[in-house]
């Protein structure tokens, strides 16, 4: 009786208080969490030649990792530029990697990474500073890039946000998305983002998606429609940070943030984004029809609802690819449990003091069967500058067995015309007009390689470890490309605070008035140029090949 009853005290520590009916079930999770690899501080394989020296260069007790994805052959992870020596602000290490403490690898190349210095041009390709990261179907890597430098110190917007789309074979630049300055706001830090293929067509390899993206500083969701090359902006009350929590606890700690929306979790089966700021204690869900309608006709408000309010703060959301299983991270609690609100059952599923205090990131990769990868860090002392730098403060975990098993296409129903495929591999042309900035060596020849299957289940009588999943690639080397140079934001714009929610946010024609295909006027994005290309403001490329019906390109 009493070791029931302290196991009914340490849950209700990190419960959710539903304000439905409530739990049916409340179990802890038997799951054991792994540490898959972990830092005192984080570090670069720098080029020989790099003033490393220089503290507003490279601060290793500055640099705070806020964004994880698992790739095939590789883990990526997102160190944006909160504060000043953050050198490279997306790196990499090979998932064949041994022992604590590796050394990060500036992805896709120290030239993507000017923005820490002086040479940095807003023209170029390459990044300023990134919050999170996804890897799509097509075996494509998605980095939001803010274009905030030092956002916790002096917030300097260096350059518009947009978005990199990397082919993780030959780690180029296919895409680049630039934002109209008609979804950016005064002080917009764009920091989380979701890319939804729910009713992506396999034959548009990726090129018909839809990505939610967070901003929150000026609290709202930008929507983009890479089919049709549509960008719009969302915001709604619950995406504000609310004052009652603007202090955050972990352990002996306190800090004050009063951050918006910046949590994102897709359930794809029930085609529903979660959603929640920093600053509250709830979580709020939306569904992605209402997203993907436009923007709001004037009066008319986002059909946001309240899921259920939480322990605590917290900044990590996760939804499971099937199932429909919610995970989450209370930051007083240091734990992280789930949530499923089909069947209203709870878990929690790991509670460390030492392990989990700050849950920047939750994953759910399709490329590691049933786990869910969490990145934790002790960014409050990083945020306090009370930091110790002899003990660990970095570190990605991962729970086993948690997420529901893969059901073959052909079983399923709900995902019958869903993007589910090998990655594919593209081909380019570059355009003959545009400025090239720099030359990167090309690369080998490539070896062939046999693509690993996704995990579609498990033992029955066990979790598999960290190490069964590990794959070894060959890696490719960066190519060169080109594109235009795009416009600078204009900062002397004035922003009334009192119309941040509709200002700029134009509603779509009525269907009988006769429309540009590719645009309102020509104001939310640049036409296409050829119908059989993509073009993004100079890089074109022709539309994806199959895998297995391209070769290389060298």
């Amino acid at each position: 009786m009493r070791k029931q009853s302290n196991r009914s005290r340490i849950w209700c520590m990190v419960m959710l208080a539903f304000i439905s009916e409530p739990p049916q079930t409340l179990a802890l999770h038997s799951s054991y969490m792994e540490t898959v690899k972990q830092w005192d501080l984080l570090n670069y394989n720098f080029p020989w030649d790099y003033p490393v020296a220089n503290k507003n260069f490279f601060n290793a007790e500055n640099i705070v990792a806020t964004g994880i994805e698992v790739g095939y052959d590789r883990i990526f992870l997102a160190t944006p530029r909160l504060f000043s020596g953050v050198p490279a602000t997306l790196s990499s290490i090979s998932r064949d990697s041994y022992g604590d403490s590796p050394v990060l690898s500036a992805y896709p190349a120290w030239s993507h990474h000017r923005a820490g210095t002086n040479e940095y041009n807003c023209s170029d390709i390459g990044l300023v500073s990134v919050y999170r990261i996804r890897i799509d179907s097509c075996n494509r890597l998605w980095a939001l890039d803010a274009g905030v430098s030092r956002s916790l110190e002096d917030f300097e917007i260096t350059c518009p946000p947009k978005i990199l789309i990397y082919d993780l074979y030959t780690n180029q630049v296919v895409r680049r998305i630039d934002f109209p300055t008609e979804v950016i706001r005064g002080e917009s830090l764009f920091t989380n983002i979701v890319v939804d293929e729910t009713t992506s067509r396999k034959e548009a390899h990726c090129d018909d998606v839809f990505a939610y993206i967070t901003d929150t500083v000026a609290p709202g969701i930008v929507v983009y429609d890479s089919g049709k090359d549509l960008t719009w902006r969302l915001s709604h009350p619950a995406m504000y940070p609310d004052p009652d929590f603007a202090e955050s606890r972990i352990l002996e700690h306190r800090f004050t943030l009063m951050d918006g929306v910046v949590g994102l979790a897709f359930d794809p089966e029930a085609a529903i984004l979660y959603f929640q700021p920093l600053a509250t204690d709830r979580l709020f869900s939306v569904s992605t029809a209402a997203l993907r309608a436009g923007p709001l006709e004037f009066g008319k408000d986002l059909p946001v609802k309240l899921v259920g309010r939480k322990s605590s703060q917290g900044i990590g959301l996760a939804a499971a690819p099937r199932g429909g299983t919610i995970f989450y991270s209370p930051l007083t609690e240091t734990a992280v449990a789930s949530w499923n609100p089909r069947t209203n059952e709870h878990s929690l599923l790991a509670q460390d003091k030492e392990r989990i205090q700050f849950a920047a990131d939750l994953r759910t990769p399709d490329r590691d069967g049933t786990a869910l990868y969490i990145l934790t860090s002790k960014f409050h002392r990083f945020y306090l500058k009370n930091l110790n730098a002899n003990e660990v403060n970095t570190r990605i975990l991962r729970i086993d067995g948690v997420v529901k098993r893969a059901v073959p296409l052909q079983q399923s129903t709900v995902f019958s015309n869903q993007h589910r495929f090998a990655p594919t591999r593209a081909s380019y042309e570059h355009v003959s007009s545009s400025n090239s900035f720099y030359n990167l060596p090309a690369p080998s020849q490539a070896n062939s390689i046999n693509l690993p299957p996704v995990s579609s289940s498990l033992p029955s009588n066990g979790v598999k470890s960290y190490a069964s999943f590990v794959q070894n690639f060959y890696g490719k080397q960066p190519q060169p490309y080109n594109y235009e140079p795009v416009a600078i934001i204009d900062k002397t714009k004035p922003i009334s605070p009192f119309f941040m929610l509709n200002s700029g946010e134009k509603t779509f024609p009525p269907p009988h008035v006769p429309r540009p295909q590719f645009g309102l006027n020509g104001e939310i994005f640049i036409q296409k140029v050829n119908s059989h290309f993509n073009d993004f403001n100079g890089l074109r490329f022709p539309k994806s090949l199959h895998f297995n019906q391209t070769a290389l390109a060298r």
